[in-house]
């Protein structure tokens, strides 16, 4: 089974307002991104509340272009980009935060979304746990996630929090573990 499958297919499984933690590798980046943003929010008709704290936004739809996959339902809420010296556009399409360690402002963007197209669910992607990790005490990031997954079943978001295999701590296993509902592990090919 492809990876793309795999992914839509768990996701599919869950209800509304579900969490999943997604271990990815190096392999299947590309792929759980097209399983995610092309495949499961377009057959789902969900808006995607996209959380970048590893890679710039822009980057993110260059990606998006590359691989041909529709981006005009998705937003960014960047973490990133502040830190490196990247072109910002600034539009509802590309909300940024000063730094990763600002946990309550993504909270407040995402809500921002979540109210401003509230026509439709969403399902909100953090890209990746491992980066947030970087900048982050984990014990604060633990009760942040904690926080927010309860915040996002009020809104029967979906929530998928991305780490990467490769960078993954027991720690972090852990804690993704205990905030989110169930846990995917997929590796490309």
């Amino acid at each position: 089974m492809s990876v793309s499958s795999r992914i839509v297919d768990k996701l599919s499984e869950l209800p509304p307002a579900s969490s999943l933690a997604l271990y990815i590798d190096v392999n299947s980046y590309f792929d759980s991104l097209r399983a995610l943003v092309d495949i499961f929010a377009t057959k789902n008709d969900l808006y995607v509340f996209y959380i970048s704290s590893m890679i710039p936004s822009r980057n993110i739809v260059g990606i998006f272009e590359l691989l041909g996959i529709d981006s005009s339902r998705v937003f960014f809420v960047d973490t990133i980009s502040h830190l490196m010296p990247v072109k910002t556009e600034y539009s509802d399409k590309f909300l940024y935060i000063e730094s990763p360690t600002m946990l309550e402002n993504i909270m407040l963007k995402v809500e921002y979304l979540l109210r401003k197209y509230s026509d439709k669910k969403a399902i909100v992607i953090l890209d990746s746990v491992n980066s947030m990790a970087i900048h982050n005490d984990l014990k604060i990031l633990s009760e942040f996630l904690h926080i927010f997954v309860t915040f996002l079943r009020n809104w029967e978001s979906y929530m998928v929090i991305i780490s990467l295999e490769e960078q993954t701590t027991e720690d972090i296993r852990n804690m993704l573990n205990f905030v989110t509902d169930e846990v995917l592990e997929v590796k490309g090919e």
